[in-house]
């Protein structure tokens, strides 16, 4: 099968290159860089269990997936409808689109884009852009889609790369049991640039995982969402991140380590947004979606020495 991927970063680089790596046809679509890196050496895929490099097509021109039967949708959350735009001219007829991204509305905010279906599959990956075409992986690594007509055949094409996959008869909960995971750890990772499991040992940091999880889930409640757990369930489901990505820094870290924008507004934002559209009051989530906001504005980007 021929497969495309829009975007090219940890998320796009690692499963783009698992499937690579089983001798399918892929192309990525990303940044310069990337795709200068790996017509000259390949796809660097970097694990605790194999370092690969990959022989795998890349391309900064989003027409390189007009012959794709499956395209996987990898870009920020902040870019949804702008890449989404940029490919909408090039998808085949009958191509599969698969949004594999942060957030819980990109699929449907991609679908308005492009005038038709897009699958939400959910990404459970600790991974890294560590230069250009070097995808360092932290662990983990599979992904949750929905029952439906496309589940059979995508569990098979993913399995059998490599990647695990589950079938939820609730994708919607799983999505944003998800984002709970990502409101209590990105930011509180993209702040002070820590991974998981030392943040764990942080004084108070417990409290304030506990604090964001519970407006999350009094905002999904009101949202109508119906959680995989309860909330006793939920919180260990958090709190074991420490332990299965202890060396991990959260995406949102990363971008900001980049001098990037991040997703948080599609994150601990997202529950802001929907609480006070609810009359919820979110204050832990407002917090640090505040925080992170001032540290992607020009002064929080320049490096210390300038400082």
């Amino acid at each position: 099968m021929r497969i495309g991927v829009m975007g090219a970063g940890a998320v796009g680089g690692y499963f783009g290159g698992m499937l690579a790596r089983a001798g399918h046809e892929v192309v990525l679509v990303g940044r310069a860089a990337l795709v200068e890196a790996v017509a000259q050496h390949g796809l660097l895929i970097d694990t605790a269990v194999f370092q690969e490099r990959v022989p795998i097509e890349a391309s900064t021109d989003p027409s390189a997936l007009r012959d794709a039967a499956m395209v996987l949708f990898c870009v920020k959350s902040t870019d949804t409808e702008s890449a989404g735009a940029q490919i909408a001219p090039h998808l085949a007829p009958g191509a599969s689109v698969w949004c594999l991204q942060n957030g819980v509305d990109n699929a449907e905010r991609l679908a308005k884009v492009l005038g038709r279906e897009v699958h939400s599959a959910l990404v459970y990956l600790g991974a890294e852009v560590a230069g250009p075409g070097h995808v360092k992986h932290h662990g983990r690594g599979d992904l949750v889609v929905g029952a439906g007509p496309q589940a059979a055949a995508t569990v098979a094409l993913f399995t059998s790369a490599g990647v695990p996959v589950a079938v939820s008869e609730n994708l919607r909960g799983a999505l944003w049991a998800k984002l709970i995971i990502n409101c209590a750890w990105n930011a509180l990772s993209a702040i002070t640039q820590q991974p998981y499991g030392r943040l764990m040992q942080g004084d108070g940091v417990r409290d304030v995982l506990r604090d964001v999880v519970a407006e999350c889930l009094a905002v999904a409640q009101a949202e109508g969402v119906v959680l995989p757990g309860d909330a006793a369930e939920t919180l260990r489901a958090v709190e074991a991140i420490a332990q299965t990505l202890a060396n991990q820094r959260s995406s949102t870290a990363q971008d900001l380590a980049r001098g990037r924008p991040s997703e948080i507004g599609h994150l601990n934002g997202f529950v802001v947004a929907r609480g006070a559209a609810h009359g919820i009051a979110t204050p832990a989530n407002r917090v640090l979606h505040t925080l992170v906001g001032l540290l992607e504005a020009p002064l929080g980007m320049r490096p210390v020495e300038a400082l």
